[in-house]
């Protein structure tokens, strides 16, 4: 193991194994050697591979992607914690996504972890004031990725959005840690109501495919919504809900919903 190798596995094993990860893939397609030089292996840190890797995506001929590194970089360097929410994200993709083997893959291809991570700059953009680029991103986002959260939006560590197309995320949201959020889900309001009118998901929630979370509500830690859904009150913890509108139908199934994803509800038994 070189010297810069033996550092990278020390002091920041997963961007470790994306270089390990990537350099694999140079050796199996010699075609994408460029790409991944580019996106991985010129870079010694992740935050700027990161930074690199999505300003190439977001960019214009207006708005130039060395403009847009330039601002991911003053994020990232006045809050570490981006950093340290993009590695728990990566991590979080692995453990759930059954499609995914490593970590260099959601880092290269997953419009939901691209589209959270930009999330994250565009929040901090956002509490400095600077709401107009803010929004130049989160426009980006949904023009590139087909995901809409808006940039006040609080957003947890070690998030899953699985897929991610048609997912929307309100202004006054709260998304909190650990949480697994499928495709076509809304996090939204129920009208036109101003100041907070947005869910609050607590740690550990699963939201399966297709499910509207409406209004300023709670949903408990660790509970389930199920596919399709409608939910316009309250969650308790602990428990799943499911239908139009939403009714408690039984327990989470198990004490990690969100890591666990198993979707399917058991059928009460009959006497």
């Amino acid at each position: 193991m070189s010297l810069i190798a033996e550092k990278f596995a020390t002091c920041d094993p997963v961007w470790s194994d994306i270089r390990l990860e990537a350099q694999d893939i140079v050796a199996q397609e010699p075609e994408l050697a460029a790409y991944i030089y580019q996106a991985v292996l010129s870079h010694e840190l992740l935050e700027e591979a990161l930074s690199h890797h999505l300003a190439s995506k977001l960019g214009t001929r207006e708005v130039e992607p060395q403009t847009i590194r330039r601002v991911f970089s003053e994020a990232i360097e006045d809050t570490p914690e981006i950093g340290e929410a993009l590695r728990a994200d990566l991590k979080a993709v692995l453990d759930r996504d059954p499609a995914c083997q490593n970590h260099v893959t959601p880092f290269l291809y997953f419009k939901g972890f691209h589209a959270l991570q930009t999330h994250r700059v565009a929040h901090w953009l956002w509490k400095q004031g600077r709401t107009n680029m803010a929004l130049y991103l989160q426009s980006r986002v949904s023009s590139l990725f087909g995901v809409d959260i808006h940039p006040a939006a609080v957003m947890g560590r070690g998030i899953m959005m699985d897929h991610a197309t048609g997912i929307v995320i309100g202004e006054t949201a709260v998304v909190g840690d650990d949480v697994s959020i499928l495709h076509d889900v809304t996090l939204g309001g129920t009208g036109k109501e101003t100041e907070d009118r947005h869910p609050k998901i607590g740690n550990g929630v699963l939201i399966s495919v297709g499910a509207k979370v409406l209004g300023n509500i709670h949903v408990g830690e660790c509970a389930r919504v199920a596919a399709g859904s409608v939910v316009l009150h309250a969650v308790p913890a602990h428990c799943t809900v499911a239908g139009v509108p939403a009714k408690v139908v039984g327990c989470a199934g198990c004490d990690q919903p969100a890591r666990e994803m198993n979707q399917i509800i058991d059928e009460p038994d009959e006497d």
